[in-house]
């Protein structure tokens, strides 16, 4: 069965939404990351991506695919230090306890974008380039949410499931 109405709709800004990240990734081709991650660990950074609401449709669908949100049994656990806890970290909850993004394939921009230091960038992503990636972005959102998009913290939108 087809999607209606609104569906239909949101199902195309998706698809817009996949092929701006295909964009996104052919940008960053070749980049690397250490798998650490501490980008995952918002506190430890001081940084987390920030989503609008195409992308937290998209994660939305991710997780429900997945078979909804992580209990705590799943989610990745505190880096080895006495010192430092879950609350402190702001461990996403998307991290699963191997410490894998649960929804990799559904990750949003911001987790796209190789923010973290440790992340070996290959070639050089332009100012303009990314520009027009983070425009393309707001425009999908946009009509994703008429009369505006404005992008929210991460961990805002997807806490932490306790059972």
């Amino acid at each position: 069965m087809a999607p209606r109405g609104h569906d239909a709709a949101e199902t195309a800004l998706l698809d817009e939404l996949a092929e701006l990240y295909r964009r996104v990734e052919a940008a960053y081709a070749g980049s690397s990351c250490p798998a650490s991650t501490e980008c995952c660990r918002f506190g430890v950074t001081g940084r987390e991506p920030y989503v609008t609401s195409i992308e937290i449709a998209a994660l939305t669908r991710a997780v429900r695919r997945r078979g909804g949100p992580l209990s705590p049994k799943r989610r990745a656990l505190p880096l080895a230090s006495s010192t430092t806890s879950a609350a402190s970290e702001r461990i996403c909850a998307l991290l699963d306890a191997s410490g894998r993004c649960s929804v990799y394939d559904s990750r949003p921009f911001g987790c796209r974008t190789f923010f973290c230091e440790r992340a070996s960038i290959s070639g050089e992503i332009g100012s303009s380039e990314r520009r027009d990636l983070v425009n393309r972005l707001r425009d999908i959102a946009s009509r994703h949410e008429p009369g505006g998009d404005g992008a929210r913290p991460l961990s805002k939108v997807f806490r932490p499931h306790t059972d």
